[in-house]
């Protein structure tokens, strides 16, 4: 008998009509609406601030001007591909190329992994005191504008700047000239400032990735035999692996996106050979010549860059960890 009635109310169950999409979305609104309403500001700012901007990616395609505005303004030669095919042939497509992705792989090499072992570091440390001193003064640097940390560092490379005098001392520079008119260094202060600028704001995540690791596993590491240095290899890293992959993978997918302000508030024409990137031209084309199209195009195809390298480094991930985005 109980057997009879499990079996009709599983069969009752499973002739029950499914309810659509809208229903279940419905349901699921009156059920998590705090959180929903918690969401609204986000969703307004990606609306907003990231997809209503996207309707410009059209003048990218026409000869655009501002007094026929977006949809009036005709359409380009080349099936919509003239400043596209303009930027491919420029002289300055080769150089933008080349110090986009030597200061942003720069930048990966040096400034992704350093966040990773200082939170292993504060993770290691004992004394809460000095540790909560440290954390506090690698954060500092986050919150000091653009403007002063670039004021800052022209002030120290300048030709009586102490890093350019501690430099010329020890005989590897030439004292009487700021680092900044040479077009060698360039590459070197712009990662090491940006290493200063990020290192304890970009570690945070780390460490509150350090926070949920198992403690039972620490345990089981030491009963085996294992040393700190060896838990750390063995059990540390392993259990934050996952969210060094996701960020490596986000850090892939802007390779092509150096942003503009910190450089254009550092150099200068005498070293464009070094310094000048795809944000930088597109600035310099938008805002100053007021080439709005051809900007558009080249920020469009950087933009593209980016997005098949954040796919191309996903799938990458997935295969080698079986661990990626999605």
């Amino acid at each position: 008998m109980e057997l009879s009635r499990k079996k009709k109310e599983n069969t009752a169950i499973s002739i029950a009509p499914k309810k659509s999409y809208w229903q279940r979305l419905c349901r699921d609104l009156k059920k998590n609406r705090t959180a929903y309403i918690l969401f609204i500001p986000v969703l307004l700012y990606y609306l907003v601030f990231c997809y209503k901007p996207m309707y410009g990616l059209i003048i990218a395609f026409k000869d655009y001007s501002p007094y026929k505005g977006i949809m009036a303004s005709p359409w380009t030669s080349d099936f919509g591909l003239k400043y596209f095919l303009s930027f491919f042939q420029s002289v300055y497509f080769g150089r933008l190329i080349r110090n986009t992705l030597i200061i942003s792989i720069t930048s990966i090499v040096v400034t992704f992994p350093a966040p990773i072992i200082l939170a292993l570091l504060f993770n290691e440390m004992q004394a809460k005191k000095y540790k909560g001193f440290l954390q506090t003064l690698t954060y500092l640097p986050h919150f000091i504008s653009t403007v002063v940390i670039c004021g800052m560092i022209r002030m120290f490379v300048d030709y009586d700047g102490f890093i350019t005098q501690t430099l010329a001392k020890m005989g590897v520079v030439d004292g009487t000239l700021s680092l900044l008119s040479n077009k060698n260094y360039f590459v070197a202060i712009y990662v090491l400032s940006g290493l200063w600028q990020t290192i304890g704001w970009n570690a945070i995540i780390y460490i509150s990735a350090l926070a949920g690791v198992d403690q039972e596993l620490y345990e089981a590491a030491r009963i085996d035999g294992a040393n700190r240095w060896k838990q750390t290899i063995h059990v540390t890293i392993p259990s934050i692996m996952m969210t060094i992959i996701m960020m490596l993978i986000l850090r892939l997918g802007s390779v092509m996106s150096v942003g503009y302000e910190k450089i254009i508030l550092l150099y200068n024409a005498g070293i464009y050979e070094t310094s000048d990137v795809i944000s930088t031209f597109v600035y310099r084309k938008g805002l100053l010549d007021a080439d709005w199209s051809y900007a558009t195009a080249v920020g469009l195809f950087n933009s593209v860059i980016n997005l098949a390298l954040v796919l191309t480094a996903n799938k990458i991930t997935k295969k080698l960890t079986d661990m990626g985005l999605w």
